[in-house]
């Protein structure tokens, strides 16, 4: 069961994505939740504050799955790190509205507290994957020093031009088939190619 706030966010999230925060009304969002124009207001206050705990949501919910991550006992760095670009990729495919609007907002965001969380989330996953390479490096796991900031940039930016080109992919392949078995696969290659490249990266060796 969700909550009255989690069905109202969920409702002005897929309408935040299709017509962005300017052309979606708190009529719209109401409508599409079901509920009241006044509950709105009564649970978040304004359109502006729903949209910002609709951030802020989603936004802890990625911080929970690293921190779970980050305190595993019986995986080593690096399945820490194969765990977390599952988890990333996993939320990405299914999350699309949410990650539609931070595509939008990286960069036209003018509201202080999106660019706070934005920028907090940023910098969790840059001082998650500093704790797991340093780690491993004392271990011997990781034989590679990169630097972390591109390491972040690295997956991120790979996850987010695949996220916004699978439709001309599908289209290049010339896939004609259903969208979720071309789901299944596309995310499904798209984890192991990141994979494979922080290996490399970080020198990992699978049989060492």
């Amino acid at each position: 069961m969700i909550s009255k706030e989690e069905n109202i966010i969920f409702a002005a999230e897929k309408l935040f994505a299709e017509k962005g925060f300017e052309g979606t009304s708190t009529r719209e969002i109401a409508k599409a939740a079901n509920v009241n124009i006044s509950m709105i207001s009564y649970y978040f206050g304004s359109k502006e504050k729903l949209y910002e705990g609709l951030v802020e949501y989603r936004m802890k919910e990625g911080q929970f799955f690293s921190k779970d991550i980050l305190e595993r006992t019986d995986i080593n760095e690096w399945e820490k790190v194969e765990k977390i670009v599952e988890q990333f990729t996993g939320r990405i495919r299914n999350h699309k509205c949410f990650y539609r609007i931070m595509q939008r907002e990286q960069l036209y965001t003018e509201n202080p507290q999106i660019v706070e969380f934005l920028k907090q989330a940023k910098m969790g996953f840059i001082s998650m994957y500093s704790q797991i390479l340093e780690s491993g490096l004392k271990k011997g796991i990781f034989t590679k020093n990169p630097p972390i900031y591109l390491l972040h940039a690295t997956v991120s930016g790979t996850l987010f031009y695949a996220f916004n080109a699978k439709g001309m992919y599908k289209e290049f392949l010339n896939d004609t088939g259903e969208e979720e078995v071309f789901d299944e696969k596309y995310y499904t290659e798209l984890k192991n190619h990141i994979k494979h490249i922080l290996k490399d990266l970080l020198g990992y060796e699978e049989n060492k």
